[in-house]
């Protein structure tokens, strides 16, 4: 079951195609030595509060590894808790369900030229749930 919502949410995950809005990724290391992107990504909005999701990732590591993080941006203007939430917004189960999610706290600081504090940022950890799921799925 588990690998079912794996591969619905990896579905989709990130890397939108159209065009609504738009963010520049940031240049650095995460803690583990991975480098960031420093691609301009642009991205659709099903509405204010819900990234319009439209990709998939054929990496099953996307999200489920601290080397590789979804990236949601915004730390420069702000808003990369609320599109943490948008992202986790535009999420279904492997069959439509609906996804709840709780955040669980921050960890893993890695460099980026973006950081709040000096050249630092850190990751959100997020628990995920659907009805059926027998175990949450940390991203």
């Amino acid at each position: 079951m588990k690998s079912m919502f794996a591969t619905a949410l990896l579905a989709l995950l990130f890397f939108v195609s159209s065009c609504s809005g738009s963010r520049k990724t940031t240049s650095g290391k995460t803690g583990t030595g991975s480098s960031v992107s420093t691609a301009k990504i642009d991205y659709a909005m099903l509405n204010n509060s819900t990234f319009a999701l439209a990709d998939v990732s054929a990496d099953a590591s996307y999200g489920y590894k601290v080397e590789n993080p979804i990236k949601v941006g915004g730390s420069k203007e702000q808003s990369g808790p609320a599109n943490e939430r948008r992202f986790l917004n535009a999420l279904l189960g492997p069959n439509g369900e609906a996804v709840t999610y709780n955040r669980l706290g921050s960890c893993c600081a890695f460099e980026t030229p973006n950081g709040l504090i000096g050249n630092t940022g850190l990751l959100d950890k997020y628990e995920v749930k659907y009805e059926g799921l027998e175990k949450p799925i940390i991203l």
